[in-house]
């Protein structure tokens, strides 16, 4: 949200916004004036630059590897795989906007006001449907270990789809107040801005109404899932005996730390602020520009988690790493001769139909 009141210059405007490297992000006010510091930001406009082009380049090969070879293998999805294909198609769609925010961060938004709520609209609905599926996988390894209902589940993939429908239907809906933002041209700066632009009495209410629900349903309602649900499956998996219990608990233990690594900074992060906004925590000069600070790393730190999503639910995968090497020794980028020892090794430590059941 952009506030303007009368008491400050708007000559002196630039002073604000030249500290912040992803415009964006951020609800800015011009109250903040007298807290923000002067200083070159280039570099670190060009680093976030660097860091969105490398991620989206990691992120696009790795998820439309993920989701070649799933389609290869079409004729025998699992409950699993039906996760898996939307979780790389979301990541996917995320990892397409960051170019525009790479660009946003050197000349500012030059792509139009409907380009701005298009690639807005688009990147919130992939945050919200990326971490509702995530929630989603874990209740269904809950389900297939805890209770071993994977049989049932793979009869019906009718409904496996219904509630991968109903994920996106969820989260288009949760994200359509980011259609506020839009483009605007700072007065007096040859800069534009892609932001969200609120004003009126009731402006602070929406925003930190919509920002508690962003907190809620985008984060700690998901985190909630997971942490039960792989608790039980780890509580099941320690009652087994063999080597695919001990991958199989890896998996697991790896998704909720690079979840929790990626995504819990940011969200205590803005969740501090939301306090700061909402006047339930003191603000302070020193304090802003920290929490302004950490906003843009710890963001950056989010992005990056459509990058690891192909590697920890794919590549360290028994199943989809059984699939790889089919589909690379089909298409001859692997010897043939290779795979057969491949896939005794793998149907060796098969146990209880845990590696169905093993991302």
């Amino acid at each position: 949200m952009i506030m303007v009141h009368q008491v400050f210059d708007l000559e002196n405007i630039s002073d604000i916004f030249d500290n912040y490297d992803n415009y964006s992000d951020y609800e800015v006010t011009l109250e903040m004036a007298p807290c923000i510091k002067g200083g070159s930001i280039h570099s670190i406009n060009v680093v976030s630059a660097v860091v969105y082009s490398l991620a989206c380049f990691l992120a696009v090969t790795g998820n439309m590897v993920v989701m070649v070879v799933i389609f290869y293998n079409r004729h025998k999805l699992s409950s699993t795989d039906i996760y898996l294909l939307h979780l790389a198609v979301a990541d996917l769609l995320f990892a397409v906007t960051l170019p525009f925010w790479a660009v946003d961060a050197i000349s500012g938004w030059v792509f139009g006001n409907a380009m701005c709520k298009v690639i807005s609209l688009l990147q919130e609905v992939n945050f919200y449907s990326g971490i509702l599926l995530l929630a989603c996988i874990s209740v269904n390894r809950y389900l297939s270990i805890v209770y071993s209902i994977k049989n049932h589940q793979q009869k019906r993939p009718f409904l496996i789809q219904l509630v991968c429908v109903a994920v996106w239907v969820l989260a288009i809906l949760l994200s359509l107040p980011i259609l506020y933002k839009g483009e605007y041209i700072l007065p007096d700066i040859d800069r534009t801005m892609c932001y969200e632009i609120l004003s009126g009495e009731s402006a602070e209410t929406w925003r930190i109404t919509t920002r508690f629900l962003r907190h809620i349903i985008g984060f700690l309602v998901p985190l909630t899932v997971m942490i039960f649900c792989y608790s039980a499956t780890i509580w099941r998996l320690c009652e087994t005996r063999g080597f695919q219990k001990q991958k199989a608990m890896k998996v697991i233990i790896a998704v909720v730390l690079a979840f929790l690594f990626c995504w819990l900074p940011h969200n205590i992060t803005v969740f501090i602020d939301t306090l700061m906004r909402a006047k339930l925590i003191v603000d302070s000069c020193d304090r802003r520009n920290h929490i302004d600070g950490a906003l843009s790393a710890t963001q950056t730190l989010g992005f990056l988690h459509s990058c690891i999503n192909p590697i920890l639910y794919a590549f360290i995968g028994v199943k989809f790493r059984n699939n790889l090497v089919r589909f690379l020794a089909s298409v001859g980028l692997i010897k043939q001769s290779a795979t057969p020892q491949y896939m005794r090794s793998v149907s060796s430590s098969s146990v209880s139909g845990l590696t169905e059941t093993t991302i």
